[in-house]
């Protein structure tokens, strides 16, 4: 994969992707080639992970995630893979039962616990393909609040284990 151009890479296949579930092909058995996996694995995504953007994208229209929001997304991912994992998976998964109730909140602010465990699960790829960052939800959430997915998980990444400064950016909208 080239690094300069992996954004190419991943706008071509979301858009090759995005043709097909238009198409009817919903249940993407068939969408990625050999090549495909092998890229999606070099930037630290799942099948899954991508799927669940182009489907949302493709069903929800303009409610749903936008091909710049996925690639904005997947680009704080990749990051986080390169950075922090140095490209090396951890094997874990974060199973839907781990996650807060979608009901709980803190300061006020129900979906914050929930969206907190999942951003980190997001970062680190631990992801359960039954669960989606920036699902139906999320998105509510994250237009409630005047806050962009990608720059969610960029704070998440600087806040390291310190709830409170992502809590707090989530009130102000500044970290």
């Amino acid at each position: 994969m080239n690094n300069l151009s992996w954004d190419t890479s991943f706008r071509e296949l979301f858009e090759r992707c995005s043709k097909l579930h238009r198409g009817g092909d919903t249940r993407a058995v068939s969408w990625f080639t050999e090549a495909d996996k092998n890229f999606l694995d070099s930037i630290g995504y799942t099948t899954q992970e991508f799927f669940d953007f182009v489907d949302d994208h493709c069903r929800y229209g303009a409610e749903g995630p936008t091909l710049e929001t996925s690639l904005l997304v997947a680009a704080v991912r990749r990051d986080y893979f390169r950075v922090v994992q140095n490209s090396q998976s951890t094997g874990k998964t974060v199973p839907p039962s781990d996650l807060p109730p979608k009901a709980a909140s803190v300061d006020g602010i129900p979906w914050l616990p929930r969206l907190i465990v999942k951003a980190r699960a997001k970062l680190k790829g631990e992801m359960d393909p039954d669960t989606m960052f920036v699902c139906g939800g999320d998105r509510a959430f994250f237009e409630q609040h005047n806050l962009h997915p990608a720059d969610f998980l960029r704070v998440t990444w600087a806040a390291g284990d310190d709830d409170r400064k992502i809590i707090d950016f989530a009130k102000t909208g500044k970290m």
